[in-house]
């Protein structure tokens, strides 16, 4: 346990921990099925004054990665689509999101960033369905940054009760942001 502890503190004090957070991050937006929060709370405890870089640098990661995912949905998707599909979802869910991004591109890419499902999906149909490149960045770009700054202002906030704050009310908190999307949805579809 003792290695464990001195391993831990060694990438916490690393000079390279915020290219760690930004690694970790790419690799979380393309691959990795495992929350980045699980990571980010803990290391902006450790490192309150790195916090807003901390943030930044996570963003920038997933950012690399959206990217990454565009173009190999674009570029990529007629040759290995089907395989992608059955590694991430099913051929109907794919189909489903491939519509809704093409009646609702923008909304759809930030609903979803902002959501605990699953981005890459997402990300993948954009590019196979040539949505505006631009346009899906920007809706990354908001939905991801109030996702890492949301939870840099959570440890800036309640410091090290930040972390047990997540736990008790990430369940709750996702809830309620897919109902306040349903709604917005709702409007959009219906209006």
């Amino acid at each position: 346990m003792e290695r464990f502890k001195k391993l831990g503190s060694r990438l916490v004090n690393s000079k390279h921990m915020l290219w760690g957070v930004a690694f970790a991050s790419f690799m979380e937006s393309l691959i990795v099925p495992i929350p980045l929060e699980t990571i980010l709370i803990p290391l902006m405890q450790a490192r309150r004054e790195m916090l807003w870089a901390i943030s930044a640098m996570a963003l920038w990661g997933c950012m690399v990665g959206a990217a990454l995912g565009y173009a190999i949905g674009y570029f990529v998707f007629g040759l290995i689509g089907e395989q992608i599909i059955a590694l991430l979802s099913t051929p109907e869910q794919f189909e489903s999101i491939r519509q809704q991004i093409h009646l609702h591109g923008f909304w759809y890419v930030l609903s979803v960033g902002i959501t605990p499902i699953p981005f890459q999906i997402a990300m993948l149909a954009a590019g196979a369905t040539g949505y505006a490149f631009l346009l899906y960045m920007l809706a990354t770009t908001i939905s991801r940054g109030l996702r890492y700054f949301g939870l840099g202002l959570l440890v800036c906030l309640f410091g090290n009760q930040a972390q047990n704050l997540f736990e008790e009310h990430k369940i709750g908190a996702s809830i309620f942001i897919i109902l306040v999307i349903g709604l917005i949805w709702s409007v959009l579809l219906f209006s």
